[in-house]
């Protein structure tokens, strides 16, 4: 099997709320795993403050590096709110009430409640698509190849199946896990090796700690299962030569 070309993505997760601990970032790993699913790779990842200039200055870069661009946070009713008019100025397009995202709110808060603040949820590059909101109404949206989601996750979580006929995406990544009771440095040569061996496998090495005993899963991924298969067993075979234990993570 030859993957096709490879199609990249990266994340910019917009918020000082993030950089300053107050909110965990959980978009990062809900957006990721969900491209992993439809064949894109994430490539970087930035969190970067609500600053109109960076964030124009980020999304230009990273729009010229990457197949698509996905930003999270600042779209939402509130003053600090600026990422829709900020990508606006990073592709020089007309700022403004969009005609259907503000059509789409109006109905949907009752009479006298679409006020000023959630007025601002309908402005955006006024020719924008549309990311529809199957949770709270607000729409996202996106232009040439920047998509802007809301930061709450489960409200971003619930808008990204309407986007899987939009992307263009490579084969879905495949992945496999190996949990052992065992350290790094214990397999880092024969895993090395391993590696070697198998450079169309990417190999993860991640220490974790249950039940007051340390291990490591090893996390295989690729676009061929059959070639995960084959790095997988040379993976057991060193483990049972270094009689290392296979444990269960729930």
């Amino acid at each position: 099997m030859t993957n096709k070309k490879e199609i990249n993505a990266s994340v910019i997760i917009i918020g000082n709320e993030v950089l300053s601990g107050r909110t965990k970032d959980l978009n990062t790993s809900t957006v990721s795993m969900w491209l992993n699913s439809i064949g894109i790779i994430v490539r970087e990842v930035r969190v970067i403050p609500d600053i109109e200039k960076i964030i124009v200055d980020t999304v230009i870069e990273l729009s010229s590096k990457f197949n698509y661009v996905f930003t999270t946070g600042g779209i939402g009713p509130t003053h600090d709110d600026i990422t829709a008019e900020s990508i606006s100025k990073a592709f020089n397009l007309e700022y403004g009430f969009h005609k259907e995202a503000f059509s789409i709110l109006e109905k949907y808060y009752e009479p006298g409640q679409f006020n000023e603040g959630r007025q601002k949820m309908a402005k955006m590059p006024i020719n924008a698509k549309l990311i529809l909101n199957p949770s709270s109404g607000a729409p996202g949206f996106y232009v040439k190849n920047v998509f802007c989601l809301p930061g709450v996750p489960s409200i971003l979580k619930s808008m990204l199946g309407g986007l899987n006929n939009v992307l263009v995406g490579g084969d879905p990544i495949l992945s496999k896990t190996i949990n052992l009771r065992t350290y790094e440095s214990e397999i880092a040569k024969s895993l090395t090796n391993v590696q070697d061996n198998n450079k169309d496998v990417e190999i993860g090495s991640y220490p974790f700690f249950r039940q007051g005993k340390l291990g490591v899963s090893l996390v295989l991924r690729s676009v061929d299962q059959i070639k995960i298969d084959k790095c997988n067993s040379q993976i057991l075979e060193f483990v049972k030569e270094k009689n290392i234990k296979l444990v269960e993570i729930d």
